[in-house]
């Protein structure tokens, strides 16, 4: 018999994604600790995603909204929960059984732990792959690992509701890389802990992921990162190693726009302007 967990809300968010969601909701019902709650967000269905919610709901609760976007869905999400700690489940992946377990078992272990991540198998077209070694994951302070690709999966989280609260949760203005921007501004000031264990299999490969509709990806990253810049409160050393990706990020975007004949002035102002800061240190 599983075990209950008083503190534990889950958070799905999904769109038009009726077999997959099944798979996801199955494998947080075959948790070894299951949740308190699980809270599936459905952000403006038009298929038959509804009908398959509707045979859980004496397990889930379904939040209904138009169509938002998956940070829209999953703050919505974060505001209505009831437990003390969020987990994550993207609607295109699935937990293994342990999932839940291992991660209570170590925030029992570190009361002082506000956000934990585990590892996680890939799965692209079928198949098992190797993720690339941008995405290899870390843990601890990884604030500076975080900045030039997201390096932790929403699938693998585990967090404080206060915690993402205080930070402001996810940026509804960032249609990808919404993720990215999250970890980077908690990771700012905060250590985000690694199971070494692969609790999540994360799907990919299949037409309806953002990240391959949406091209040149950087330009959300930079929005983020000069965001960071502007708001939040960064060490020396945090400041310097953000120039550095922000700025190349920034020159990779404009030697892109030369080569597609498009207009590259905004690169060129932006540039100038970190390279002087940079420089000034100031």
């Amino acid at each position: 018999m599983a075990k209950y967990s008083p503190q534990i809300s889950v958070i799905i968010p999904v769109r038009n994604r009726p077999e997959k969601i099944r798979r996801a909701l199955d494998s947080v019902l075959a948790q070894e600790l299951l949740p308190a709650e699980i809270l599936v967000i459905d952000d403006g269905s038009t298929d038959n995603t509804a009908e398959v919610l509707d045979s859980y709901l004496s397990v889930i609760k379904v939040l209904k909204q138009d169509n938002n976007g998956v940070s829209a869905a999953r703050n919505r999400g974060i505001c209505e929960a009831a437990g003390t700690w969020i987990a994550f489940l993207d609607s295109d992946d699935e937990w293994k059984a342990e999932k839940l377990k291992l991660q209570a078992a170590y925030l029992e272990k570190h009361p002082e732990t506000r956000i934990l991540q585990t590892e996680e198998t890939w799965i692209r077209n079928g198949k098992f792959v190797n993720p690339p070694k941008k995405f290899l994951k870390k843990g601890g302070n990884i604030f500076k690992a975080s900045l030039e690709n997201c390096i932790v999966s929403p699938s693998t989280v585990i967090c404080q509701r206060s915690l993402l609260m205080e930070t402001g949760g996810f940026d509804e203005s960032l249609p990808v890389c919404e993720d990215y921007d999250l970890w980077l501004r908690i990771a700012v000031n905060y250590h985000i802990p690694l199971l070494p264990e692969a609790t999540v299999i994360k799907y990919g490969g299949h037409k309806d992921q953002l990240s391959t509709r949406i091209p040149a990806m950087d330009r959300f990253r930079v929005r983020s990162l000069e965001k960071i810049f502007r708001e939040e409160t960064l060490s020396d050393e945090q400041e310097a190693a953000l120039l550095d990706v922000l700025l190349q990020k920034l020159e990779y975007l404009y030697h892109g726009a030369l080569r597609r004949g498009t207009d590259s002035s905004e690169y060129v102002g932006k540039i100038n302007i970190y390279r002087e800061r940079k420089s000034s240190g100031k």
